[in-house]
């Protein structure tokens, strides 16, 4: 699998320099497009995780971002100008759940009991919430992973190591991919 995007520095639309209506409590809400080609036939569902690892110095834990599993790779659209590469476009996080009931995505670090003065707005602590580096620029990476069954036992709202291990113990992971962007401080 191929992971890829029009970019490697994340666009200001969806991060830090957000506009306003693109925020919700300072947060960028809006997700960044991006591309899976050379997808190996068999793979039926997708999961994805978005993390900022260069935030352990920060905040002392790996920031997650963005986290999604159990979208059918039936219900996306193949980009036209590629008709190899299923296209996952902007905003695809606040879209979603009308879209594909059936995919669910977790909860952000966003919604940490440990932070103080956190949002409880679903809308930062259980979609995309975009880069927002305080100290310098931060590497995010974006990993895909493919099975053939969605994953077990997870709903709106779960926690990434969930995800992870509904991978590890049964998802049978046939395919996967990443790609590291960097966002602007």
């Amino acid at each position: 699998m191929k992971i890829s995007a029009d970019f490697t520095v994340i666009p200001d639309a969806f991060a830090k320099a957000a506009p306003p209506e693109n925020c919700i409590d300072g947060t960028p809400i809006v997700s960044f497009p991006f591309y899976i080609d050379e997808l190996d036939s068999s793979v039926q569902f997708l999961h994805w995780e978005f993390v900022d690892p260069d935030s352990i110095p920060v905040c002392g834990f790996q920031w997650n971002h963005w986290s999604l599993a159990n979208l059918p790779v039936d219900a996306l659209m193949y980009d036209f100008n590629d008709s190899h590469a299923l296209a996952i476009p902007a905003d695809f996080s606040r879209t979603v759940s009308a879209m594909i009931p059936e995919t669910v995505q977790g909860r952000t670090s966003a919604a940490s009991p440990l932070l103080t003065g956190r949002s409880t707005d679903p809308a930062v602590t259980m979609r995309y919430n975009g880069p927002y580096p305080p100290d310098r620029d931060h590497d995010y990476y974006l990993h895909v992973w493919g099975t053939t069954a969605p994953l077990a036992g997870l709903n709106q709202g779960f926690w990434l190591n969930e995800m992870e291990r509904a991978l590890r113990n049964g998802g049978n992971p046939i395919d996967q991919g990443g790609i590291f962007l960097t966002g602007k401080a």
